[in-house]
């Protein structure tokens, strides 16, 4: 049984559970028409050709039948037995249309209880992480986190927001909810999660998030977008989350880098130092052609960290490995070191 099935079972038991809480009144009232409504016809209702009462379990399936008009018991003489004959179905479909068959449509059709069977999925997690706010970086975000083979459950509060089809075509879970509500976080299964990102466009909301997810299970890792550079710095120290990124110090670096001339992937900061990964294809005629990777990483300060020839890609290349045109380099380096490489990669270039 794979797990994508495992968890639909689950979350139909649980599903079936909570139903059976929000309908329980409506049960019990129609378990309760059967039973003693079987009580009843054990104790006064006699066959009429042989005189012989019927046993409990003739009696609570006749009452059941009855119910639906369809009994195969005659009609009885006495007069509180006929009064019973016509109380039972008219109280008894009453409880159906009331309750047992609203019961059973919300059981059957998910579509009408998409939320509540979301939260269901919900529950069959563990492990997993919670991404908070569905938007294009929340989006990007679960995308990226199942590349990694992560398991995601959403939480948006705006149930038309652009991207939820999208997610929900990933199979991942979302409920919709301002996180910030009591009940949420829980109902997304954050006591059971690794980690929880957070990425609203509001500092303050991603802040009260985040110290709510980590008063809720104080071992998650916790990890969220804010625009205030200063204050991402301030959250990771003062409150101790794992990682709060500025989106304005992100920006920079791949603005600063698309400006130049240099073939930039991707840039971001460590201390302060700017550091970057950039994709080098090995030109016809470059000075490159020829030169081992060792020698590459010794000249230009840099660390190649993927080579793609004609025939595979390795992400840990052999360093005596000679590059030849065609071939393609990721190197992490600084800016400096990629623009010289890049110069010198062209030089024979016309």
């Amino acid at each position: 049984m794979n797990r994508q099935l495992r968890r639909y079972l689950k979350a139909s038991l649980r599903d079936v559970w909570v139903l059976v809480r929000e309908s329980h009144i409506s049960l019990l009232l129609f378990a309760s028409v059967v039973l003693l409504g079987g009580l009843a016809l054990r104790t006064w209702y006699v066959w009429p050709d042989t005189g012989q009462h019927l046993s409990y379990a003739e009696a609570a399936y006749a009452t059941f039948t009855l119910i639906f008009l369809e009994t195969s018991l005659r009609f009885p003489q006495a007069w509180h037995l006929q009064i019973l004959f016509f109380l039972i179905p008219i109280v008894g479909l009453s409880l159906i249309a009331n309750g047992v068959m609203r019961f059973g449509v919300m059981l059957f059709n998910k579509q009408t209880r998409r939320e509540e069977w979301q939260v269901a999925i919900a529950s069959t997690y563990s492990g997993h992480v919670i991404v908070c706010g569905l938007g294009r970086d929340g989006y990007r975000v679960v995308e990226q986190l199942l590349k990694f083979g992560e398991d995601v459950v959403g939480i948006e509060r705006n149930e038309k927001g652009q991207f939820l089809d999208a997610i929900r075509g990933l199979r991942v879970p979302i409920i919709i909810s301002d996180a910030r509500r009591p009940g949420a976080l829980s109902k997304a299964g954050v006591e059971r999660a690794t980690a929880v990102v957070i990425c609203t466009e509001d500092d303050l909301v991603n802040l009260t998030i985040a110290l709510e997810a980590r008063e809720l299970n104080p071992g998650i890792r916790v990890v969220m977008r804010m625009f205030d550079a200063e204050l991402a710095r301030k959250m990771e120290k003062v409150f101790g989350i794992h990682a709060a990124f500025s989106t304005s110090a992100l920006a920079a670096p791949a603005l600063a880098a698309a400006a130049t001339r240099t073939d930039i992937t991707y840039s971001f900061y460590v201390d302060g130092t700017l550091l970057n990964v950039g994709e080098v294809p090995i030109q016809p005629g470059s000075p490159l052609v020829g030169r081992e990777i060792a020698a590459l990483e010794r000249e230009f300060d840099i660390s190649v960290i993927l080579y793609k020839g004609q025939q595979y890609v390795d992400l840990h290349p052999n360093p005596q490995i000679c590059l030849q045109a065609g071939d393609t380099i990721v190197v992490f380096a600084s800016l400096d070191a990629l623009n010289r490489l890049h110069k010198c990669n062209r030089a024979s270039g016309p």
